[in-house]
């Protein structure tokens, strides 16, 4: 029997608090999708626009949810909304920013840190977010569907947190029929753009 959305987003809660922790910059929880969660990604990759954008509180996110995302994609809505909640719980941001991007190329390919506070990242469809703790020499990679939350340089006391950079994984090198990404990026509402803090090569 499927566990109930409260139960699944209190025990994801459980396991990624610890971003609040002085030290700690990142913090991942590997979920798997499900099939229909799945499909419904890939059925928004058909006909959806290259990148969504939404900003408010929950209920006008899930307003613009439902306005404006196709036919076919209502377990992705339901998802993006209950990650939003997520976010929302472990942040205390009450106004949000949600993003959801089709990645067809080798972007934001540098390691980095965000210009936010914290950020949260699921890829629905391809690999997901790539970091590392030593400029590179070891990079490490979340799986499809892996929920990631990070540190950005605006956290209060960043400076005293373990530096972790992260970076979209290349996709140029991979099969041509694995080079696409379907990303959620949630950030608090005002949260700066899409600019990096400390590049590395």
């Amino acid at each position: 029997m499927p566990q109930c959305s409260t139960h699944t987003r209190l025990a994801r809660q459980s396991l990624l608090k610890d971003i609040l922790l002085p030290h700690c910059s990142i913090s991942l929880h590997q979920a798997s999708l499900s099939e229909t969660l799945t499909q419904a990604a890939k059925d928004y990759l058909k006909s959806a626009p290259r990148s969504w954008i939404a900003r408010g509180q929950l209920g006008d996110i899930a307003a613009q949810l439902q306005a404006s995302f196709p036919e076919g994609t209502l377990p992705l809505q339901k998802d993006i909304l209950e990650i939003a909640t997520l976010y929302g719980d472990i942040s205390r941001h009450q106004a949000l920013r949600v993003r959801l991007e089709k990645i067809t190329t080798d972007s934001c390919r540098k390691f980095h840190v965000d210009c936010v506070d914290l950020r949260l990242l699921r890829a629905y469809v391809g690999p997901g977010v790539q970091w590392t703790t030593d400029n590179g020499s070891t990079i490490q990679e979340a799986s499809t569907g892996a929920i990631v939350l990070l540190k950005g340089k605006h956290f209060p006391q960043w400076d005293d947190a373990e530096k972790v950079l992260h970076r979209s994984p290349p996709l140029s090198h991979r099969p041509a029929k694995e080079r696409i990404r379907l990303l959620l990026t949630i950030d608090e509402a005002n949260a700066c753009g899409e600019a990096p803090f400390e590049m590395a090569a």
